[in-house]
């Protein structure tokens, strides 16, 4: 609307309705009858106006909605402006798989056809309160979909990363279906876990109490950045931990993309490092067992992929021995010691 002809009637509307209203504001507090009546004849055309501008934008809004062919918008947002006379042919819920259930029944009466695209196996709807989640609220409308229809599609060919970066998800979270083309076939070493068991790089909590960083992994990326001489503009570092984050922002150049794997979801990088921060003696890993969380993280390299963990706290999770015999088959299993 910003750029159509109608805007500039809107404005010469609001123009006049200021005008009227510092008019009706020079009145003192001791007037009489007549400019009483004047001042409330004054705000009475100004309120009349300001519905005017409300109608006219309902109006001239309307009129943009059914000449496009496309809609983009929230569902919040287009719930706002849809009514009963907006129908649409199909709607089309991008990154479905984070959409909580709800806000999808508040778009699927406008529509014939739905269509959901997204990815179950990555990372869940963010929903804040404990309760929610406990009754349901987690669930996300692709999750619910996959359980009561048949007519899936699967993509099953993949146009990010190296072969041998997308193969353990491949196996382990898509059953060996995803394909690499030809193009992106293996050239050369493309994924390194560098193993910090015995280094003695223990997991400590973050200044606030609420997260946890491992400032000894930080050593391990400048020297992966130094040894393999990577330059900063190609790299991304993540991690789960915020706490980690926050240390690693205080840390590195502002060169080095520095994100939560949250955050990073949906982007990419030709090389990807990753702070798991988790080592302590009794291998607890935390929210790390949120295994969608880490096939977002582990698919975001395009050339490289470095990971950074302690093997003897990780490697007693199913997921994550899978992930470091994966490691050694593949020839990426290496020690922190080396750097000595």
């Amino acid at each position: 609307m910003s750029d159509s002809k109608q805007q500039k009637e809107i404005k010469k509307l609001k123009i006049r309705a200021e005008e009227l209203r510092k008019m009706a504001n020079q009145y003192k507090r001791n007037f009489g009858k007549d400019e009483r009546e004047q001042r409330n004849l004054l705000l009475k055309e100004v309120k009349n106006i300001r519905k005017e501008i409300r109608d006219l934008r309902h109006y001239y809004e309307d009129q943009l909605f059914d000449q496009a062919k496309v809609i983009l918008g929230t569902p919040i947002g287009l719930s706002d402006f849809a009514t009963s006379k907006h129908h649409f042919d199909t709607l089309i819920i991008d990154e479905a798989g984070q959409c909580i259930e709800p806000l999808a029944w508040v778009l699927f009466p406008l529509a014939d056809k739905w269509v959901l695209a997204g990815d179950h196996l990555q990372l869940p709807p963010m929903v804040l309160s404990d309760e929610a989640v406990k009754l349901g609220f987690s669930i996300s409308i692709l999750e619910t979909c996959f359980k009561n229809t048949t007519n899936v599609h699967f993509l099953n060919t993949q146009y990010r990363m190296r072969k041998a970066i997308a193969d353990f998800s491949s196996s382990y979270f898509y059953n060996g279906e995803l394909l690499t083309p030809t193009h992106l076939e293996n050239t050369g070493s493309h994924i390194s876990f560098f193993d910090t068991a015995g280094a003695g790089y223990e997991e400590e909590k973050g200044g606030d109490g609420t997260s946890l960083l491992n400032s000894g992994e930080l050593d391990v990326v400048q020297k992966i950045i130094d040894s393999e001489k990577l330059e900063l503009k190609d790299i991304a570092f993540i991690s789960p931990y915020s706490g980690q984050v926050g240390l690693a922002k205080s840390t590195f150049s502002k060169e080095l993309l520095i994100s939560t794997i949250d955050s990073f979801q949906g982007q990419e990088k030709k090389v990807i490092i990753i702070s798991l921060v988790r080592s302590n003696t009794e291998s607890k890993i935390g929210f790390l067992s949120d295994y969608r969380r880490m096939n977002v993280a582990l698919t975001r390299a395009k050339e490289q992929l470095f990971v950074i963990g302690d093997s003897s706290t990780i490697g007693n999770d199913p997921f994550y021995s899978s992930f470091l015999e994966y490691m050694e088959l593949n020839q990426g299993y290496r020690s922190v010691w080396e750097f000595e």
